[in-house]
């Protein structure tokens, strides 16, 4: 996550920079370090923002299924994690989930997939 994006989330969640720190169990300093680019935002700082945001969306329709959403065939189904737990609506937030017909390795590569994925574009 970038810092622009960063910013972006903190204000779309109508958070000050010490409420979005008491929420995510970081610092101030931290907080104000993902902003200026001094610090990455680690992995699960970057889950739990994300799953905020998913909740804060209550007024819209509810969320299909990934699995509906992409179509996936029921052999592809029965070999990702989302499915096997009924994440469907959640599946940007579990690691190993078989998108683009792959599972992928880290965090990072999932999540360059997801921010492209019509599911996830619904939460941001």
């Amino acid at each position: 996550m970038e810092k622009e994006e960063f910013v972006e989330v903190r204000k779309k969640l109508d958070k000050t920079q010490k409420e979005m720190s008491q929420l995510l169990g970081v610092s101030v300093k931290a907080i104000y370090s993902y902003e200026q680019g001094w610090r990455s935002v680690p992995t699960h700082v970057e889950r739990q923002i994300f799953f905020l945001l998913s909740r804060k969306r209550q007024d819209k329709e509810p969320i299909k299924q990934c699995w509906v959403i992409k179509k996936c065939p029921p052999k592809q189904r029965k070999q990702c994690p989302a499915y096997e737990y009924n994440a469907g609506r959640f599946c940007w937030l579990v690691n190993g989930t078989i998108c683009e017909c792959k599972a992928q390795k880290s965090w990072k590569e999932k999540m360059k997939i997801c921010r492209e994925c019509e599911v996830m574009q619904d939460i941001l």
